[in-house]
């Protein structure tokens, strides 16, 4: 399935969903459209039952080179206001998907593209992978509440004091990215990972990613009632025994729930409270 935007493409085949920036004449910079078809699409997404997993990707050489500040010249304080709390509606809805989201990353990640891969669950980089924060050097404010999540508050306030660009290497080792494959190699990992995620009984993967998310922002006591409440959703919505039965034959990790009502789709009230929460550079 396949629906229809101007600066972002979106696919859906085979439980597996493609969100595309798609702007490379301006390297996939971010501007007012592309906020709101981000939301656009996260909602279809979220309310979609055959998208099981989401992957991020980038159109042309770059995955975000950031913000459209072509856009921003001639806007008024107020209307660069309401610019930036579109861009923060835009990561929080990305932030907030039910379903496990991967930004898949070639090439340049800056402001913007950070913040949309921040939201991410986690990120898939290519060796050719670039990361900036630039905010300060533009004199203004913004990803500061995802990254110091991400990498700590240390190195966090190191990278927006100083703009300075991290390449893949330094991202793996500070946990910015899980993973760094060549850039042939990138595509094709990223399919595999997206298609085991897939094959997983959805039900029980977002509610394990809303476990994570919420019980990370609690006290231990509390988390541990997150995850109570999450196993008696999923023993009431889902063919539990049938994967117990078929643990280590070919179809072990195939069983899928039918269910689809609002039980199936346990983000979509905006619960994701995240590890990352939203507040960042547009």
């Amino acid at each position: 399935m396949a629906y229809d935007f101007t600066t972002i493409t979106l696919d859906v085949s085979n439980h597996v969903a493609t969100l595309t920036l798609n702007r490379p004449e301006s390297r996939n910079a971010l501007n007012s459209r592309m906020c709101v078809e981000l939301v656009q699409a996260a909602e279809r997404l979220a309310a979609d039952p055959d998208a099981h997993v989401v992957l991020i990707r980038g159109a042309g050489p770059v995955f975000c080179a950031g913000a459209d500040l072509k856009e921003r010249k001639d806007m008024s304080t107020e209307e660069i206001t309401a610019r930036r709390v579109r861009g923060f509606t835009a990561y929080a809805a990305i932030e907030r998907l039910p379903q496990p989201v991967i930004a898949v990353v070639h090439g340049a990640a800056f402001g913007s593209g950070c913040e949309i891969a921040g939201a991410s669950d986690f990120i898939l980089a290519s060796t050719e992978a670039r990361f900036k924060y630039p905010e300060v050097g533009w004199g203004t404010i913004g990803a500061t509440q995802r990254l110091p999540r991400i990498v700590g508050v240390r190195m966090a306030k190191e990278l927006l004091f100083t703009g300075r660009v991290v390449d893949a290497q330094e991202a793996l080792t500070l946990g910015m990215v899980n993973h760094v494959y060549s850039v042939e190699e990138l595509p094709v990992r990223a399919a595999e990972m997206a298609a085991q995620i897939a094959a997983a009984a959805p039900l029980t993967v977002r509610l394990t990613k809303r476990c994570v998310d919420q019980g990370v922002e609690t006290t231990r006591e509390g988390a541990m009632a997150v995850e109570m409440l999450a196993i008696e959703e999923n023993l009431r919505h889902t063919d539990w025994k049938k994967a117990i039965s078929s643990f280590g034959s070919s179809g072990a990790n195939t069983s899928r729930d039918a269910a689809t009502s609002p039980a199936a789709n346990p983000g979509s009230d905006g619960a994701r409270s995240t590890d990352r929460p939203a507040g960042a550079q547009s």
